[in-house]
């Protein structure tokens, strides 16, 4: 089958006519052990790595093909450095240092959420009591309420006429 001529692109000429020396991205991976997505990610990370030579293919999905010999230096190179070289951080905290920062951590928190329910239960406790206070008030002013009402109508009761209700309604008797 052959491909249009703009399916192709050389974007390293000195490689046309040494096609036997190039390597699909997907098989360069596999050829030194990695995924794919790592020799992806090494192509975004890394100024360093294999210059495309040969594109094949339209749009998004067109096969990239690097010089082999340049891959294999560059994932050689990548495959031996120690890990974590290429990060500018000190060295790692023991675990120990870590468990310890977390039990002083959670020490803290218990001991602030202990004085918080602490003073949630002081505060609890007052208003069940101001609840029981205004209770009984409201039943000693109904009592009273009752009272005046039954006053005001045993001085009614010899008139036949409507009278009033504590709730403001006129009622006949």
């Amino acid at each position: 089958m052959t491909t249009p001529a703009e399916s192709v692109v050389w974007l390293r000429p000195e490689f046309q006519g040494r096609e036997d020396e190039l390597v699909h991205l997907s098989a360069a991976a596999a050829l030194v052990g990695v995924t794919r997505s790592s020799v992806s990610n090494w192509a975004k990370r890394h100024a360093n790595f294999p210059k495309i030579a040969l594109l094949m293919g339209i749009g998004a999905g067109r096969a990239k093909y690097v010089p082999r010999n340049e891959f294999l230096d560059f994932a050689c190179a990548q495959l031996n450095k120690e890990l974590g070289t290429a990060r500018k951080t000190g060295p790692h905290r023991p675990s120990v240092v870590i468990r310890s920062e977390e039990i002083t951590h959670h020490e803290r928190q218990i001991a602030r959420l202990t004085d918080l329910e602490k003073r949630q239960a002081q505060k609890l406790a007052s208003t069940r009591q101001a609840l029981r206070k205004h209770r009984a008030r409201l039943g000693q002013a109904r009592q009273a309420l009752e009272a005046e009402v039954a006053a005001i109508r045993s001085l009614d009761g010899a008139d036949a006429d409507p009278t009033t209700s504590p709730d403001g309604r006129t009622t006949a008797r």
